[in-house]
């Protein structure tokens, strides 16, 4: 039986508590929140012990458990190290920190220490991002040439928000978004797919702004929509774009020789991978209006239904490192890959009008597809 503790207990803890279910090999030891009343409330739903301190947690904890740091972004350099510090591997939210000073900080310390450190997300590890790695890998297109990938999230200021409440009651903590930003909140989930693929990103030239001026009287916002281009070492380039301000759109779209492997829902583990091969009608070139449908053989993993805006298992990510920790390898998710992945999200965030290119300073390996995936 594996172990998972859980530090904080908002919003997103929910989705991992639905996930951690369709693993019955993990076990969750229990869950920290500095909001008692909040502690309470998720403990007593998922009916799981409260574990009232820091302390607590370290005490349950088996030394080849996994400790989740579920944490708003503030806070996750000062959890992960205090967790590290106490000899205990970490999954941590993502960012892995809000600066790169800390997120060398820690990676150094994890090292240091022979512990795992890894971050979110883990969609990259789910059938539909393995789906496409696959396709790519067998040439299914012929050679990619260039990504467009959006993550688009619609006019969010004017959502209801204040009716987005988790399973347990938790409210959707838009403070908290708005103030760090849907780049760093969302670009990963798309950056994650792309150097898992195409390897590091060796340059990155992006513009970012604010132009929605009051989210819901929510000062120090950060920008709300962010246009980047990567210029990766393996010769890929691709364009991302992030924002809760442009119409809904998720889409991935890789455009290769011949033709185009497409993607419309980044958050949906079981999204289909449609291949639309051009077309020669009389003097014009089109893609295929439909599209044939690339899938992999056999079972992939746990599937989850829609909670919210998402179709995806969170503990995707967690098991992965439990698993890593038994076989004695390194998590997927962790070490370089995760430093590099922080790196260029913040590239992209922090770009703002002037910045110009950036040359990356980390770099990581070509991520291991999933066993089911080879």
């Amino acid at each position: 039986m594996s172990v998972v503790a859980l530090i904080g207990c908002g919003f997103v803890a929910d989705l991992y508590m639905r996930s951690l279910a369709s693993f019955p090999h993990v076990r969750v030891l229990g869950a920290h929140d500095r909001d008692g009343a909040r502690m309470a409330a998720f403990c007593a739903h998922w009916k799981i012990p409260a574990l009232p301190g820091m302390d607590d947690v370290f005490a349950g904890m088996p030394r080849d458990g996994v400790i989740l740091n579920l944490t708003n972004p503030g806070q996750h350099h000062a959890v992960n190290r205090a967790c590290l510090e106490a000899g205990f591997h970490v999954w941590s939210e993502k960012p892995l920190a809000v600066t790169m000073e800390q997120a060398r900080d820690l990676h150094e310390l994890a090292v240091a220490r022979g512990l795992q450190l890894a971050s979110a997300p883990c969609s990259v590890l789910g059938e539909a991002a393995q789906t496409l790695a696959h396709a790519m890998r067998a040439g299914v297109a012929g050679p990619g040439r260039l990504v467009y990938a959006e993550l688009d999230d619609g006019y969010v200021p004017q959502a209801p928000l204040e009716e987005w409440i988790s399973e347990s009651g938790a409210p959707w903590p838009y403070v908290d978004e708005f103030r760090v930003g849907c780049t760093l909140e969302h670009a990963g989930y798309y950056l994650s797919w792309l150097i898992a693929i195409f390897g590091p990103v060796r340059t990155v030239v992006a513009a970012s702004a604010g132009v929605i001026p009051d989210k819901r009287g929510v000062a120090d916002a950060a920008p709300d929509v962010s246009v980047a281009t990567l210029f990766f070492h393996s010769g890929m380039v691709a364009r991302l774009t992030c924002s809760i301000v442009a119409p809904h759109d998720h889409r991935i779209r890789v455009i290769c020789d011949g033709g185009i492997l497409e993607m419309a829902k980044a958050w949906d583990n079981a999204a289909p991978l449609k291949f639309r091969r051009r077309l020669r009608i009389r003097r014009r070139l089109l893609e295929h209006p439909i599209g044939r449908r690339i899938r992999l053989r056999g079972p992939t993993h746990p599937m989850l239904g829609r909670r919210g805006s998402a179709s995806m298992n969170f503990a995707l990510g967690p098991v992965e490192m439990l698993e890593a920790i038994a076989q004695g390898r390194p998590c997927r998710l962790g070490g370089d890959y995760a430093l590099h992945l922080n790196e260029v999200t913040l590239a992209i965030q922090n770009a703002g009008e002037t910045t110009g290119a950036q040359t990356m300073q980390t770099s990581c390996g070509m991520m291991e597809p999933m066993p089911w995936a080879r």
